[in-house]
C-alpha cells in the first residue's frame, strides 16, 4: 500500500520542480543576453549576478521557448516593479487610479543596438 503524499512532501515537490525549471532557461537567458538590465541598463558582472533575473514577458512561467523570445533580463528591482505593475493591472483593470503614471510595457533599451561596432572591437 502507498503512503500518501503530505502537504509538506508536495510544498517539497514543487520547490524543487521551480527551482529545477529556473536553473535550465536561467542558464539559458544569461548565455542569449547580455547581463544588462532591459529597463535600467544597469550593467552586471560575476560578482552581481544573482541580482539579475529573468523575466517571462507574458508571465507564464512554464512557456520558455529555446530562442528566448518570451524572456527579458531585469535587476531584482525592475522585475519587482515589472510583476507589481503587472498585480494592479490584473486586480484594477489597467492605469485607472488617479496619479497613475504610464511607464511603458516594453523596455526600451536595446542591448544589441552596436553589436556591430562591439564586434569590430
Amino acid at each position: 500500500m502507498t503512503k500518501p503524499f503530505s502537504a509538506d512532501d508536495i510544498i517539497a515537490q514543487a520547490r524543487k520542480y521551480k527551482t529545477d525549471r529556473e536553473k535550465t532557461y536561467r542558464e539559458k537567458a544569461l548565455k542569449l543576453y547580455p547581463w544588462v538590465c532591459g529597463r535600467c541598463t544597469r550593467e552586471f558582472t560575476h560578482a552581481n549576478l544573482q541580482e539579475l533575473t529573468v523575466h517571462h514577458k507574458n508571465h507564464d512561467h512554464d512557456f520558455n521557448p529555446e530562442d528566448g523570445s518570451n524572456w527579458e533580463l531585469l535587476c531584482l528591482y525592475c522585475h519587482d516593479n515589472e510583476h507589481q505593475r503587472y498585480e494592479e493591472e490584473v486586480r484594477y483593470g489597467g492605469n485607472t487610479s488617479a496619479g497613475a503614471e504610464d511607464h511603458g510595457a516594453d523596455a526600451t533599451f536595446n542591448p544589441f543596438a552596436d553589436l556591430k561596432g562591439l564586434m569590430k572591437k
